[in-house]
């Protein structure tokens, strides 16, 4: 059996497709917004993104909107 995308993620999907510079920005930006972010209301490491810009604590239920892929720091 082959090993599938154990090395390349979910751009394995992609397979030799669009070349391999393409592939590797893709999957940054995509291992960046699938990680969990902590919440502006209760602190916890807990949000996760909804759709495109809206996201969500697991924890205290605040929703709010951000940037589309990771929700950016306000200072």
């Amino acid at each position: 059996m082959s090993q599938g995308t154990k090395k390349v993620g979910s751009t394995g999907r992609f397979g030799p497709r669009y070349g391999v510079s393409v592939r590797r920005r893709v999957g940054a930006v995509e291992k960046k917004q699938r990680q969990k972010y902590d919440c502006p209301s209760c602190s916890k490491i807990n949000v996760k993104r909804i759709s495109t810009g809206i996201f969500k604590c697991n924890s205290c239920d605040y929703q709010f909107a951000s940037g589309a892929y990771y929700p950016s720091k306000e200072d």
